[in-house]
């Protein structure tokens, strides 16, 4: 790890962490209040995706929808109109929309096999997201003078590394900058972020592997063809399999690369010296 002990990160003049784990347990929360110390440069995966390496997917789409309106078509032809989406940390809605949802076009799904594409592009976006990270920490000490570093990343990157192998691409380099911290929920956690997807179901990327098990079942035990499927009730209910699913994984990258911490403790830090302590107190426990 990028500091050997609970001593070693306290005297560090510059700390970098990567926080990992479920959407909704507090990467955001905690990253804000850093970032609001002013010494923390803020590095958003899902951002770095949705303005560097999706976002002319997300505007041509867009452009898409446009054209098969006579009236924007020969507007945008005539480059009288711009098209482009408005991505910031704090709404990141035009990624989620582009992604998509599986099932009836009739009720606004996509076919599968065009889910399937944008999954893909998504999951590329990511992992070279995730492999620009010390390209940020250089660019946020050089050129803006921040000492400290937050890479925030999305819940989807569990499904792209292999914690096992301990020559991982993704997570060597990570590694190498960054001390990894997963932000662990228990149960109940898992039961509110359930009830919350259930209340707002959103689209959420998978691993390959993954989406063609729960597709496949869904079409079985629900005896529906694809375009009968009902885009919000498959996500609905492939979201609790996924939860399940990613666990493992993000445990297994905790005991492999990094240390952790519970969404309890994170919610529970006020300021910057209270992180501080939390991470010191990991550090121990994982020595």
């Amino acid at each position: 790890m990028l500091y050997s002990s609970a001593q070693a990160w306290r005297d560090a003049p510059s700390k970098r962490v990567l926080f990992f784990g479920m959407s909704g347990l507090g990467k955001t929360y905690i990253s804000n209040i850093l970032r609001g110390a002013g010494g923390w440069f803020h590095y958003s995966i899902d951002y770095r995706i949705g303005t560097r390496y999706m976002g002319e997917y997300i505007a041509d789409n867009a452009k898409a929808e446009a054209m098969k309106v006579p009236f924007l078509r020969d507007l945008l032809l005539s480059d009288s109109i711009y098209i482009g989406s408005n991505i910031t940390f704090d709404n990141l809605t035009p990624v989620s929309s582009y992604l998509g949802k599986p099932g009836s076009p009739a009720m606004g799904g996509l076919p599968m096999s065009e889910y399937r594409r944008r999954q893909e592009q998504f999951r590329l976006a990511e992992i070279h997201a995730l492999l620009d990270t010390e390209y940020f920490i250089d660019r946020a000490e050089r050129l803006y003078g921040y000492p400290h570093f937050i890479c925030d990343t999305g819940g989807s990157i569990c499904e792209w590394v292999d914690a096992e192998d301990p020559n991982d691409p993704v997570l060597t380099e990570l590694s190498k900058h960054t001390l990894m911290v997963w932000i662990k929920g228990d149960e109940a956690h898992t039961e509110e972020l359930i009830r919350r997807f259930d209340r707002a179901p959103k689209p959420m990327s998978y691993q390959p592997e993954f989406l063609s098990r729960v597709w496949e079942d869904y079409l079985r035990k629900n005896n529906v063809s694809e375009a009968d499927v009902d885009p919000d009730a498959f996500i609905r209910w492939t979201y609790a399999q996924a939860l399940a699913h990613r666990q493992p994984r993000y445990e297994a990258m905790a005991q492999n690369w990094g240390v952790t911490v519970t969404a309890d403790q994170i919610s529970a830090v006020r300021d910057e010296a209270g992180f501080e302590d939390l991470i010191a107190s990991a550090l121990e426990s994982a020595a």
